[in-house]
């Protein structure tokens, strides 16, 4: 009695009688084919892992700042370690220093995201202000002048930040977009193109920052409207202060 035929190695050339498997092919073809699953399985698949880790560093990063501060306007700028910042936050010392070397660095940290976070909300008033320049720049105007009022004022943490050295870039920030509002508003003709639209931008921020030590709202939508008085036309300042 004849034994049974061998059957061929995967990928055998059919009709090829009592040749013995290759285990060795069969290995190397199903290698090769495992290899072209990973790699459709990567094309197809979005990396959410690194999204996820990513958003992970940044609720991290986010917890830090805000513990930091919160620390900070309890016990003072000064008695605020690196040690309590970890505990607080419920990370290790070792990974806190990964993200920040020192308690200022986190501070300026902070301090950095609300500026970026204000910038935000004044780009997106600017962009539900309507069609007219005007209006975009006086919401804007207005907002900023409320958000400089509302700032802490004479406390360690707003000494710290506030230092002129800490104010030149978002002070830059804002006047990018108060220039390019002007310049819209000059180019409708409801803004003053006697002057150039960076020095204009430049006069609003400046004088809007005198909203800090005002001690009321209605303060600061007086000073609001002064500052605006100077953007406008002349023909217009002209006519609005002979009526009565």
């Amino acid at each position: 009695m004849h034994a049974p035929a061998t059957a061929g190695p995967v990928g055998a050339t059919a009709g090829a009688p009592g040749r013995p498997v290759d285990v060795r092919d069969t290995l190397s073809w199903l290698k090769a084919r495992r290899s072209d699953e990973v790699n459709q399985y990567a094309e197809r698949v979005p990396k959410l892992w690194e999204a996820t880790i990513e958003a992970h560093r940044q609720e991290v990063r986010d917890a830090i700042l805000d513990t930091t501060v919160s620390l900070v306007n309890e016990h003072g700028l000064l008695a605020v370690t690196m040690s309590q910042v970890a505990e607080q936050t419920g990370i290790g010392r070792a990974t806190l220093y990964k993200y920040f070397p020192d308690v200022e660095a986190i501070l300026l940290a902070w301090h950095e995201r609300n500026t970026s976070m204000h910038l935000e909300y004044l780009n997106r008033l600017a962009a539900q202000a309507g069609d007219r320049p005007w209006a975009r720049l006086v919401a804007v105007l207005e907002a900023y002048a409320l958000i400089r009022y509302h700032h802490p004022r004479d406390t360690e943490l707003a000494a710290l930040v506030h230092r002129p050295e800490h104010l030149v870039r978002p002070q830059q920030r804002v006047s990018e977009l108060v220039r390019a509002l002007i310049a819209a508003a000059a180019k409708a003709g409801e803004a003053r193109d006697d002057v150039i639209p960076e020095e204009l931008a430049q006069y609003c921020v400046h004088a809007l920052g005198a909203a800090t030590g005002l001690r009321s709202k209605a303060a600061v939508h007086r000073l609001v409207g002064v500052v605006l008085s100077g953007v406008r036309p002349e023909a217009t300042v002209s006519r609005s202060t002979r009526e009565p």
